[in-house]
């Protein structure tokens, strides 16, 4: 069997990830779980929610789940064990440069039975096989993902600590090219809400992000720009575009590429990048393209674009299921 493609950066650039792509299951006490009516009083909301963020977004680590829906490492640990051992979600662990790399979860085969069981329709229809999580574990593109559902589960975690601030809607690559396609392929749509302030009303940013790793060329990054103006003209709405990258520098050469572009094209576009979003990517390190801009916050860019609008093509439609959507960003409710 040839070898599988290395990928060129991130999770598992110099090593390959472990053969055994996914943990040994072990088999419950009593017995295994081998169909989803025998999970009927053993799944909860919360769980049903987690599988259908993890399709949704193909994969996310432990501590992204633990921090959109646990309160500690602990308890997070202890139910995606048994989520696995149920096989709703599978895992496995890349091997990185240095140190170890956190657990990885995507959808296990209970847990695509159960989507395409609440969806109506036939196993083959969710386009899950189970060569999944294999696929993902090698993917190139595995750091990039895992970039963006980092940015944007610190966004959505935030309304468990700041009520009425947080993402109150959060759409994947995939769900985005269901919807624009024909138009432009962004890494994620979201709408990052801030507190009201007296008897106003809470001030919203829609925006599409584009996770940039620097693997593409400064002239391919700014041609994406007539697809985002296209969008604009032709459903006369107007998100704003936010760009992140790994480094300053890469941020810099970005902003002077893609500067004359947007104003010429009439986009509202901020920049950031990994050196100064850290932790808190709501706070004030985007900075508008826009001559003598300063870095500011995701609330104070929603104040500053007066005329942004959200994406059209959201309300749901009689073609819709289950499975098409929107998810959530965070559970239904958020147990200890």
């Amino acid at each position: 069997m040839p070898a599988l493609p290395r990928p060129a950066s991130g999770p598992g650039s110099r090593y390959t990830a472990r053969a055994a792509t996914t943990r040994p299951r072990p088999t419950p006490p009593a017995r295994r779980y081998t169909d989803i009516v025998a999970l009927t009083h053993k799944l909860t909301e919360r769980d049903l929610w987690l599988t259908c963020m993890v399709h949704e977004h193909r994969v996310l680590t432990a501590p992204q789940i633990t921090r959109l829906a646990f309160s500690g490492p602990r308890s997070a640990q202890r139910r995606l064990r048994t989520l696995h051992q149920y096989a709703v979600l599978d895992s496995f662990r890349p091997l990185v440069q240095t140190g170890s790399a956190p657990e990885h979860y995507a959808l296990g085969p209970l847990g695509a039975a159960l989507l395409a069981a609440h969806a109506g329709c036939e196993l083959p229809a969710l386009g899950w096989r189970p060569s999944a999580t294999g696929r993902i574990a090698y993917s190139p593109s595995l750091g990039h993902d895992v970039g963006v559902n980092e940015l944007l589960t610190l966004l959505a975690a935030h309304a468990r600590h700041t009520p009425g601030s947080g993402l109150t809607l959060w759409l994947s690559e995939r769900s985005c090219a269901r919807r624009w396609d024909d138009m432009i392929r962004p890494d994620v749509y979201a709408h990052w809400q801030a507190p009201s302030i007296a008897a106003e009303s809470p001030r919203v940013l829609p925006f599409f992000l584009e996770y940039d790793t620097g693997t593409q060329s400064l002239p391919r990054v700014e041609a994406k720009l007539a697809g985002y103006a296209a969008f604009t003209t032709s459903t006369g709405t107007r998100p704003a575009l936010l760009i992140h990258t790994r480094t300053a520098s890469r941020d810099r050469a970005l902003r002077h590429r893609l500067a004359q572009s947007a104003r010429d094209l009439n986009l509202r576009v901020a920049t950031s990048s990994m050196d100064f979003t850290t932790t808190t990517p709501w706070g004030p390190w985007w900075t508008p393209l826009e001559p003598a801009a300063r870095r500011t916050t995701l609330t104070a860019l929603a104040a500053h674009w007066s005329d942004l609008t959200p994406a059209a093509g959201l309300d749901p439609t009689d073609a819709d299921t289950a499975l098409t959507l929107p998810v959530p960003p965070l559970p239904p409710t958020t147990p200890a």
